[in-house]
């Protein structure tokens, strides 16, 4: 117990206190959500077999999970279903990346009554889907058009979210003027320094703009959001868009840390000049479309990830299978295809298995059973670190 309450506060150390106290409760709550604020943990007691390291080095997101996709709005303006949180992205065995997920299986299904059973089938079918994409050895993507069940519904639904009805949950309006709404669920206030900062990084970036005005800052907050980042940099920007009050635009910067996966990882990574510049590159390199107003930014010591904030952003209610299995198995497909899709449109680059070498190891079958029985023992490893966990949070071990 002593080990992994160490390396949780080790891990979450210099964190905005007020913020890392809603990631320690949080992850309180359940298994699942324990795994997705514990990623550093992960890969930390990730086992080191010799067949692990053999699958074809890939780029990976590095915390892949069930809830680590989404939709949103690309540069281009059109709608996208794919793979969303790139923070710890790096070179690694594509193993990696699918034990993670398959874990993540096993550690949503009490939270979604899925028997075992059900989420043995769930991950074999991931796996088939994810091998056969790669032996197809074409990238492709979803969108409101091709999607189907779950993902499709979703997408469909995002038809009637304009941008006033997202801006008034966001901010507050009086007459022809916003702020942001300050209601410690989604945002909390900033001091006068960390405002002033984030206004000039801002107003920097909008004096090499075609059209400087949009950029204006009107309202900066801390942000809440997400679970595994909770407690570091993170602002939620108003500023002008296309004019005041309903083309106001929302903004989000994200301090960007080192890779949970880096001390584990023997592949050579490039050189990135700055950890925002590496989940950048990378999520270009894996996503179809970027998403809008995406770029890599520094301020002050620290690099941050800039990106828009869209009504058309959300994640799949995955609860909502109704129980019925076929509804599930379809959104594992996708999420099959997505990594596949993924891995081969960044392949080749920068020391990634070519498409070539992806193909061949989608026509084997040997490696599916192991990472499927690993699965399971990371499943209980994880499941023990929870309950030691909680043993400690209940006995005043961590802030609330």
């Amino acid at each position: 117990m002593t080990d992994v309450v160490d390396s949780i506060r080790n891990y979450n150390a210099k964190r905005d206190p007020e913020r890392l106290q809603r990631k320690y409760v949080a992850m309180r709550h359940d298994p699942f959500t324990f795994l997705r604020g514990t990623c550093h943990l992960f890969y930390e007691q990730l086992p080191e077999a010799k067949w692990l390291a053999k699958a074809p080095p890939v780029w990976v997101c590095g915390d892949l999970h069930l809830e680590n996709m989404g939709s949103y709005k690309g540069d281009n303006r059109l709608v996208y279903f794919d793979l969303n949180d790139f923070d710890e992205a790096a070179l690694a065995p594509s193993s990696w990346e699918l034990v993670r997920l398959l874990t993540s299986v096993h550690m949503a299904a009490g939270s979604l009554h899925l028997s075992p059973a059900q989420a043995d089938h769930l991950c074999r079918d991931f796996l088939d889907t994810y091998a056969g994409e790669l032996r197809a050895g074409k990238a492709r993507w979803v969108e409101r058009d091709m999607a189907t069940g779950m993902v499709g519904e979703l997408l469909d639904g995002l038809r009637g979210r304009l941008r006033p009805p997202f801006l008034d949950s966001r901010t507050i309006r009086k007459g022809k003027h916003r702020s942001l709404r300050i209601d410690g669920r989604r945002a909390l206030p900033v001091t006068d320094k960390q405002r002033d900062k984030v206004a000039a990084l801002i107003d920097g970036i909008a004096a090499r703009e075609d059209k400087p005005r949009f950029y204006r800052v009107l309202d900066v907050a801390r942000r809440i959001a997400g679970t595994g980042s909770l407690g570091v940099d993170r602002f939620a920007i108003l500023v002008e868009g296309k004019g005041s009050p309903d083309g106001n635009y929302l903004l989000d910067l994200k301090q960007a840390r080192p890779s949970s996966l880096a001390p584990y990882l023997e592949l050579r990574q490039p050189e990135w000049r700055t950890d925002a510049e590496r989940v950048v590159a990378v999520q270009a390199r894996m996503q179809a479309i970027s998403p809008a107003f995406f770029r890599a930014v520094t301020m002050g010591r620290k690099s941050y990830v800039l990106r828009g904030l869209q009504p058309t952003e959300d994640r799949l209610a995955l609860a909502d299978w109704r129980g019925n299995l076929d509804r599930l198995e379809g959104v594992l497909q996708t999420m099959g295809k997505l990594v596949a899709w993924a891995q081969l449109r960044s392949s080749g680059r920068d020391g990634s298995a070519t498409a070539d070498q992806l193909i061949a190891f989608g026509e084997k079958h040997r490696w599916q059973a192991p990472l499927l029985g690993l699965a399971k023992r990371c499943t209980k490893q994880v499941q023990r670190d929870w309950k030691a966990y909680c043993k400690a949070f209940d006995k005043g071990a961590f802030p609330t």
